[in-house]
């Protein structure tokens, strides 16, 4: 049996530029038999306001390439937001240091969140979509000469007058952009939690990315936004089922059988859990498992 998803894994655990933990994450994460992973590059500190620190880009070179990862992938900063206008040379200047570094260690994919805006009243929020469409068009020309995709990922609002685009609006754009080196990363928490906030059919925006998709974001969740705002721990949140959890697999309500077995992704996806080690190393091996089975009932057609 063939999937077109062809290399499962995990998120490592930021290290927050401490490369010795960076080693010991990466370490974790191949213990688990897991042939992929997704380094969150923005927290290895190697890269100084758009300029790689070579020294140091080097010996973040060195450690990953002990890991006989089959796929690898890198996670962008989370702050990067190409429907910020103040910032968004900023933005680009730094994605494609992140793309140079995609090329250096070998990863075929950077995964950039989708924009979000705080629009004044009246104001058209198709500027702020052209904007960060014609970003991506511009950084999918960077991408190209290293052979690497951008992955645009679909979020959701956390704050009231938050503008953010629906999972059917994220492929969309990526339609529209029309390369070969944007494609959408589909978070399915993230959509589950979109579409319960903004009353959509959760299973109709999946279907809607699903044929642009090139990326999966894995991890379990019952898709309701965080209404309370003061837990003392985050982990709280877990016990109350509210917000984007990040649990292994199983753990929510997600319909994960289901929707494995109608959806289409694009050939060579990679799916990625972030399900970290240093909440959960002892429930990875069971969603390692589990994803595997997903894909099982993933057929390319």
């Amino acid at each position: 049996m063939t999937s077109n998803i062809s290399a499962i894994g995990f998120y490592n655990r930021p290290s927050l530029g401490d490369l010795e933990l960076f080693n010991a994450s990466l370490q974790k994460v191949a213990e688990t038999g897991a042939d992929a992973c997704e380094i969150p590059i923005y927290a290895e500190e190697v890269v100084s306001r758009g300029r790689i620190m070579k020294d140091r880009a080097a010996r973040i070179t060195t450690i990953v390439r002990r890991y006989g990862f089959k796929r690898l992938s890198l996670h962008g900063p989370l702050i990067s937001n190409f429907m910020d206008p103040e910032h968004l040379d900023l933005h680009k200047h730094v994605m494609r240091a992140n793309l140079e570094l995609c090329d250096r260690l070998g990863a075929g994919l950077l995964v950039q969140h989708g924009g979000h805006a705080y629009p004044a009243p009246g104001e058209d929020c198709a500027d702020y979509d052209a904007m960060e469409r014609e970003a991506l068009a511009e950084m999918a020309i960077v991408a190209a000469g290293y052979g690497v995709r951008i992955g645009l990922e679909n979020i959701f609002a956390s704050a009231d007058g938050e503008y953010v685009q629906s999972p059917s609006d994220v492929a969309a754009a990526v339609r529209a952009i029309g390369s070969d080196h944007v494609v959408a990363v589909l978070d399915l928490s993230h959509a589950y939690i979109a579409s319960t906030a903004r009353r959509l059919n959760f299973r109709e925006e999946l279907r809607a990315m699903a044929p642009v998709t090139g990326h999966l974001h894995v991890h379990d969740s019952y898709g309701l936004p965080n209404t309370m705002r003061k837990f003392h721990r985050p982990v709280e949140a877990t016990s109350y089922g509210l917000g984007d959890l990040h649990l292994p697999i199983g753990w929510g309500d997600i319909p994960w059988e289901p929707i494995f077995s109608e959806l289409q992704f694009l050939p060579d996806t990679m799916l990625i859990m972030e399900i970290e080690s240093d909440r959960f190393a002892d429930e990875q091996p069971a969603s390692l498992e589990r994803a595997r089975r997903l894909v099982q009932l993933n057929p390319a057609r």
